[in-house]
């Protein structure tokens, strides 16, 4: 990853689903002045993404409020349709923010594109976690092989928040 530890977030364009509707938002407008946690994956409905990385932060939402954390969100380069869907199917209701990044403008601009096309994937994420505070990146944990879901894991993460 390009980005690292004490890094601002770039200003990238990504999508929510709102009222049935995609919508555009900037992601700095979204993040200023807050505290949030920001986890990144190679797909929705893959399989440690499924199994693991989406449901340890729904599990531990409490955890995290309890810590400051403002907002949890998801970002991966699906897009918002199918993250809303996949976001439902877990019931993540408020607490996770789904977010598609479909054109890969917040995944390049912080360096997480990883070549899946051997595995039928095309260009993804890469697996990780990171702790933003009024858009500065403070803590960051990236997972060396995406199909890996440790360090970036919610009840690992939270140690560092």
């Amino acid at each position: 990853m390009n980005i690292k530890e004490n890094d601002q977030i770039p200003n990238s364009e990504v999508f929510v689903m709102e009222n049935g509707s995609p919508n555009k938002i900037r992601i700095q407008e979204f993040l200023k002045d807050k505290k949030v946690v920001i986890f990144g994956l190679p797909g929705a409905y893959t399989s440690v993404c499924s199994a693991k990385h989406l449901p340890g932060y729904v599990n531990m939402f409490e955890q995290y409020k309890e810590k400051g954390i403002e907002h949890i969100i998801c970002i991966s380069v699906n897009d918002p349709f199918v993250m809303n869907a996949w976001g439902k199917e877990h019931n993540v209701g408020e607490k996770i923010l789904m977010v598609g990044d479909p054109f890969l403008n917040f995944t390049k601009a912080i360096g997480a594109d990883v070549d899946k096309s051997a595995r039928g994937l095309g260009v993804r994420s890469n697996r990780y976690t990171m702790l933003v505070d009024n858009l500065k990146v403070t803590k960051l944990q990236e997972e060396e092989d995406a199909g890996s879901c440790e360090i970036s894991a919610a009840e690992n993460f939270i140690k560092l928040v």
